[in-house]
């Protein structure tokens, strides 16, 4: 799975042709639109599905035909996740990344200095958690725009500013 990163889901089926809803976790899902195929999550392991048809409806939604999956086998598909490979994601520039990009990079604070490295990234409830290792203890930095001043790919170093005392708490 570390090749691959998640699309969407399969939120529910549309038709009895074997047509489901996909729901595309994207900030620009329009950039899907002509896919070929996707990998669908089943159980432990990622098969490739080849698309028939593929219309987006706008919210972040699309229609989606496979190939060779009728109304029966589409019901068996509803909440499976859906991937792609790393190669398929658009590169980013500036101070935009992607979390996978960024695993390894060094992080600078503007007031506390270099505070570690990027081990992970983790989902909470409403935010993405940066975890960074800081001499064996763990920091935990919300990954919201506003904390993340430089992405410096080149050096592998991430320069944030970091919410007052937030630091302060897990180097105590």
């Amino acid at each position: 799975m570390k090749d691959y990163f998640y699309l969407g889901i399969i939120t529910k089926t549309f038709s009895y042709k074997g047509q489901v809803v996909v729901y595309l976790d994207t900030d620009e899902p329009e950039k899907y639109k002509t896919l070929e195929a996707v990998f669908v999550k089943d159980e432990d392991e990622i098969l490739p599905y080849i698309i028939e048809d593929f219309i987006y409806k706008g919210a972040n939604q699309a229609i989606v035909k496979f190939t060779d999956i009728d109304g029966e086998t589409a019901k068996n598909l509803v909440k499976a996740e859906l991937y792609l490979p790393l190669s398929f994601l658009p590169p980013l520039t500036g101070n935009k990344f992607y979390f996978h990009e960024v695993v390894g990079f060094k992080v600078i604070d503007k007031e506390k200095g270099n505070i570690g490295k990027c081990v992970d990234f983790m989902e909470a409830s409403h935010q993405p958690i940066m975890q960074i290792e800081c001499n064996g203890k763990e920091i935990l930095i919300p990954a919201v725009d506003g904390v993340f001043e430089t992405v410096d790919r080149v050096n592998k170093t991430i320069i944030i500013a970091a919410p007052d005392g937030l630091i302060d708490i897990y180097l105590k």
